[in-house]
C-alpha cells in the first residue's frame, strides 16, 4: 500500500457514471417506453381479425384454385407469424436506421422494377412479379421504401432552401409511374401518386403549386384512359354498372348478402362465385359472413390508424419523421381505402389487396415492414420535449406564406 490512502467508491453515493450494458432485455424496455402502444394495438387487432376472415374465404379460394379448403388459411398463419416478426424487428430500429432501410429498400426495388417487363412473370394479364426462389412483388416492398425516400429529399430543404426538392420527388415519382405502367398496374400508380401528393403538400408548397399539381394528375389519369386498355374497360365497366359477371359486380352482391349481422362464419354462399376472394375482395367476405356493421367496424380502425399516427406527428420536431410518418401512413390508408371502395363498388376495380387483413406473401411482408419502419419512426422518449415547430406549426406557417403571397 506504501502508506497511500485508497477511497472505498460508492457508487450510489458519489453517483458515479456506471456504464449501462447495452443488453437486449434493455433494448426492449426503451423499446417499450418509447413505442407507440395504441398504434401497435390497433395493429395487432386488424392482424387479429384479417386471420378471421381469410378463414373464412379460404374455402372460396380453396375451391378456385383446386386446393384444400383451409391451405390458403394455414399458409396465412405462417405469413402473419412472419409479418410480426418482421414488423417487430423494424420497430427497433432507429430513425436513422429506418431511413437508411428506407432509401436502401427503394433504390433495390427500384432496380429490380427494371427486370420486371423483361424477365418477369405474367399473372392474369400482368407482369408484376419476379421469380427468384420464391414469388417477389417488387413494387410492394417499394411502398415504403418510397414514402421514406420522397421524405429524406424534401427534408433537405432545411439544409439549403434553394434545392429544388420538389423537382427531384416529381422526377423520382414519374420514374416510379413509368415503371409500373408497363406492368401495368394503374392501382400502385395512383397510390403512388397519392404519396407523393400527400408529402409534396406538406413540405410546404404554395398553393398556385398545389393547383397545378392537381391539374398534372387529371391530365395524366386521363391519359391513362385513352392509352391504358384496361384501364378504359374497368372505368366504363364502373360507370356503365357492370355485368353480373364483373368481379366488381360479385363483390357487391357478395357484401350486401350477409345484411348488418351477417350469415356467420364458413355461412355465405356468394363468396363461393367470387374471384379473388381471399386477397382483393377480402372485404366482400367480411360482409357477407360477419355483416355490414363488422365492415364498418374495420373501416373506423383504418381511420382510428391514420388518426393515431397524425396525433404522434401533430407535435414532431424532426421534417424526415414528419413526412416520412405521413407518407407511411398514406400508403397504408390509402391502399385500405382503395380496396374497401372497390367492394363497395364506389370505385373502378385496381387488383389491390387490403392491408393486414388480405392474404398475401409479398403484400402482407411487405405490409408489416411499412408498419414497423412507420413505428420506428414515430417512436418518442415520453421524458423529452419538442423544440421545433410540429405538424400543426407546418401548416399555421404554410398558411401565413400563402397569405403574404395573395396580398402581394
Amino acid at each position: 500500500m506504501n502508506g497511500a490512502y485508497t477511497p472505498i467508491r460508492n457508487d450510489a453515493k458519489f453517483h458515479a457514471p456506471v456504464a449501462v450494458q447495452p443488453g437486449f432485455a434493455n433494448r426492449v424496455r426503451v423499446w417499450w417506453r418509447e413505442i407507440d402502444k395504441w398504434l401497435l394495438a390497433l395493429v395487432l387487432l386488424l392482424m387479429a381479425f384479417g386471420t378471421a376472415a381469410v378463414a373464412a374465404a379460404s374455402p372460396a379460394a380453396g375451391n378456385q384454385y383446386n386446393v384444400g379448403e383451409f391451405a390458403f388459411f394455414q399458409k396465412h398463419v405462417v405469413l402473419q407469424i412472419l409479418g410480426l416478426a418482421v414488423m417487430l424487428a423494424a420497430s427497433f430500429a432507429s430513425r436513422d436506421d429506418a431511413r437508411r432501410i428506407g432509401i436502401v429498400l427503394a433504390v433495390l426495388m427500384l432496380g429490380l422494377l427494371f427486370l420486371v417487363p423483361i424477365i418477369g412473370v405474367e399473372k392474369n394479364g400482368a407482369r408484376r412479379w419476379l421469380e427468384i426462389g420464391m414469388s417477389l412483388q417488387p413494387s410492394e416492398f417499394l411502398k415504403p421504401g418510397f414514402a421514406i425516400l420522397l421524405a429524406w429529399m424534401l427534408s433537405w430543404r432545411l439544409r439549403d432552401a434553394s434545392l429544388p426538392v420538389v423537382a427531384y420527388a416529381t422526377l423520382t415519382m414519374a420514374l416510379v409511374a413509368a415503371l409500373l405502367m408497363l406492368q401495368p398496374n394503374l392501382g400502385a400508380t395512383i397510390l403512388f401518386g397519392g404519396v407523393w401528393f400527400v408529402l409534396v403538400v406538406l413540405s410546404g408548397v404554395s398553393l398556385a403549386r398545389i393547383g397545378a399539381l392537381i391539374a398534372g394528375g387529371v391530365t395524366a389519369l386521363t391519359a391513362s384512359y385513352f392509352l391504358y386498355d384496361n384501364a378504359r374497360y374497368r372505368i366504363d365497366s364502373f360507370f356503365g354498372g357492370g355485368t353480373a359477371f364483373d368481379q366488381v359486380d360479385l363483390a357487391y352482391r357478395t357484401i350486401t348478402n350477409g345484411g348488418f349481422t351477417g350469415t356467420g362464419l364458413w355461412l355465405g354462399t356468394r363468396k363461393m362465385q367470387l374471384p379473388e376472394a381471399h386477397t382483393d375482395y377480402i372485404f366482400s367476405v367480411i360482409g357477407e359472413e360477419f355483416g355490414l356493421l363488422m365492415c364498418a367496424v374495420v373501416m373506423l380502425v383504418y381511420v382510428a390508424i391514420i388518426i393515431r399516427v397524425l396525433i404522434r406527428l401533430v407535435d414532431e420536431d424532426n421534417l424526415f419523421a414528419l413526412l416520412a410518418g405521413a407518407g407511411l401512413a398514406c400508403q397504408i390508408g390509402g391502399q385500405a381505402f382503395i380496396n374497401m371502395l372497390v367492394n363497395l363498388q364506389l370505385f373502378p376495380s385496381k387488383g389491390m389487396t387490403l392491408p393486414l387483413v388480405s392474404y398475401g406473401g409479398s403484400s402482407t411482408l411487405a405490409v408489416c415492414l411499412t408498419v414497423g419502419l412507420l413505428l420506428a419512426i414515430t417512436r418518442r422518449n415520453p421524458f423529452l420535449e419538442r423544440e421545433k415547430p410540429g405538424l400543426k406549426d407546418l401548416f399555421a406557417s404554410k398558411a401565413q406564406v400563402d397569405n403574404k403571397g395573395s396580398r402581394a
